[in-house]
């Protein structure tokens, strides 16, 4: 795929120049951990002087990218948006996506503020402070998370390509939430080399950018597997909406956003059936009794927090210390019901393209009321991850898509396939961009 998905009209050197400026603006607090200033510096110029002698260092040539704060880059210890990591080993090596990303000719300008070890769909970071979401300039509202910096330093246009990964939903979540476009491939797509552990059986590694096909350019180079380009027709085409769980307390302007997607989805030609999917309501009792991200990461974090759990946010603290204790044979059932549950939910989807749902069943909330109240936290947490965690749970590919109407807060449609299915989907979600532009005019 050529660089056309991305800003061909002004230098690498501008770009970065441009970056590094606004990098210091107040809209921008709080989005980077670290920025390269002169190393993107001297990557942009060798950019541009290669394409002053006619040639191209790859696909990515001079586009500007940043780093998710949990994934490795050499030389330097991964924080993942914290600080008891501090004093550990730096990594020998950048993580596999990110000598890849390198190797096309990205520039890469820093790593991005998150959730603590990626643990929280709001965003918040209480070592680093919460980049504001840019959709409102009236409110503080939350960027959603965990790659709250990834998806702000895109929103803000100081990078092209915010590099991140999805547990249960942290891609999807703050592209939603900040207008943007968000990617979750299927997990064994793009290497998980060198980015920290939150849920070995979750964990992908992905982007937010502003358009499906810039998304589809960085995904073919981290995974070194090119999706199609091309888009379907929306024509014939089969789309599930579950009547279960995902619709649940959704409020008043994601359901209109949605109810109107629908409409223009079904007058372009396309089947929209509503199906029961009632496995989707399954999926908490089945992760009892602490659910993967718990498990897996008090093994991964055990350590860290026995010599420093009150260095580490104690809400994500709280979530860990729930895998705390759990027996083998409780792991390993846990595994066996979740395979038993994508075998239905297979079977379910059986014949559709794709489903469809809201990504999250609210607009962004005020940030303040948050950090102040635990109950508010944990409750508007568990509405923003409950419909794309679904999602890592059946090991899916899954994009989200703003579809909100011109001079509305950020809505996300997504558009959601089983494993493997992704080179399918790419082509639906580029015929379903198309149509959902229409209302950003």
């Amino acid at each position: 795929m050529s660089q056309i998905c991305f800003d061909t009209f002004t230098t690498a050197a501008q770009r970065v120049a441009s970056a590094t400026e606004d990098a210091a603006s107040p809209a921008a607090q709080h989005v980077f951990t670290r920025f390269y200033a002169d190393g993107a510096r001297a990557t942009a110029q060798n950019c541009d002087a290669e394409t002053q002698a006619g040639r191209s260092l790859g696909t990515l040539h001079g586009v500007c990218i940043t780093i998710k704060d949990n994934i490795d880059v050499a030389g330097e210890t991964t924080m993942a948006g914290g600080v008891v990591c501090d004093g550990e080993t730096p990594a020998l090596l950048d993580a596999p996506a990110v000598q890849r990303l390198r190797d096309a000719g990205a520039v890469v300008l820093g790593k991005t503020n998150m959730s603590e070890f990626a643990f929280s769909g709001v965003g918040i970071n209480p070592h680093h402070g919460t980049p504001v979401n840019p959709a409102d300039t009236l409110h503080t509202r939350v960027p959603g998370g965990s790659s709250s910096g990834a998806a702000v330093s895109v929103a803000l246009g100081l990078a092209e390509v915010g590099i991140c990964t999805d547990t249960g939903g942290s891609i999807r979540i703050p592209a939603a939430l900040c207008g943007l476009v968000g990617y979750k491939g299927t997990q064994v797509r793009i290497p998980r080399t060198g980015v920290m552990e939150l849920s070995r059986s979750l964990d992908t590694v992905g982007s937010i950018t502003r358009s499906v096909r810039g998304c589809l350019a960085v995904d073919a180079v981290m995974s070194q597997q090119p999706l199609p380009t091309d888009a379907a027709h929306l024509k014939g085409l089969r789309f599930a909406v579950p009547q279960t769980l995902m619709l649940d307390d959704v409020d008043a302007t994601v359901a209109q956003a949605f109810s109107y997607s629908l409409k223009l989805i079904h007058e372009a030609g396309a089947q929209v059936v509503e199906i029961p999917f009632k496995a989707l309501g399954d999926i908490a009792a089945l992760s009892m009794p602490g659910g993967f991200s718990p498990i897996e990461s008090y093994a991964a974090h055990h350590a860290r927090l026995e010599r420093g759990a009150d260095r580490i946010d104690p809400r994500v603290v709280a979530r860990m210390m729930l895998g705390k204790g759990i027996s083998a044979q409780d792991y390993l059932e846990l595994h066996n019901r979740r395979q038993a549950w994508i075998a239905e939910a297979q079977q379910t989807l059986q014949g559709f393209d794709a489903m469809l749902c809201p990504t999250v069943p609210m607009v962004a909330p005020l940030i303040e009321p948050l950090i102040k109240d635990d109950e508010a936290f944990f409750k508007v947490n568990r509405l923003l991850l409950r419909n794309p965690a679904a999602i890592n749970y059946m090991d899916g590919c899954s994009w989200s898509l703003p579809c909100q109407e011109a001079g509305q807060l950020p809505v996300g449609l997504m558009v959601s396939g089983l494993a493997g299915h992704d080179a399918h989907l790419a082509r639906v979600v580029l015929a379903l961009e198309n149509l959902m532009n229409s209302l950003l005019r």
